[in-house]
């Protein structure tokens, strides 16, 4: 059964575009190498009635905001609007 959070306040629920897996000139880049996605979808939003952002877009946020948490295996961050940097268009 597929879990469900329903953020609370003025948070929001971010799934992370997946980093890259191989660069530019070919080369794999391994776990430990890799740079902490800044880029993501919002999946949920919180109970706040006065949201700028919406369910579905794409975000740009500060590398290390939020809280990681795993939904179904898969990375999560839920965080504050305001730690939002941006709506990619």
């Amino acid at each position: 059964m597929a879990m469900k959070i329903q953020p609370l306040h003025d948070r929001v629920l971010i799934k992370p575009m997946e980093a890259e897996q191989i660069s530019k000139s070919g080369i794999i880049i391994p776990d430990t190498a890799k740079e902490k996605p800044q880029e993501g979808k919002i999946v949920a939003l919180g109970t706040a009635d006065d949201f700028v952002v919406k369910k579905g877009d794409k975000v740009i946020y500060a590398k290390y905001s939020g809280t990681e948490i795993k939904l179904d295996g898969k990375d999560h961050l839920l965080m504050r609007e305001e730690d939002i940097l941006g709506i990619v268009k």
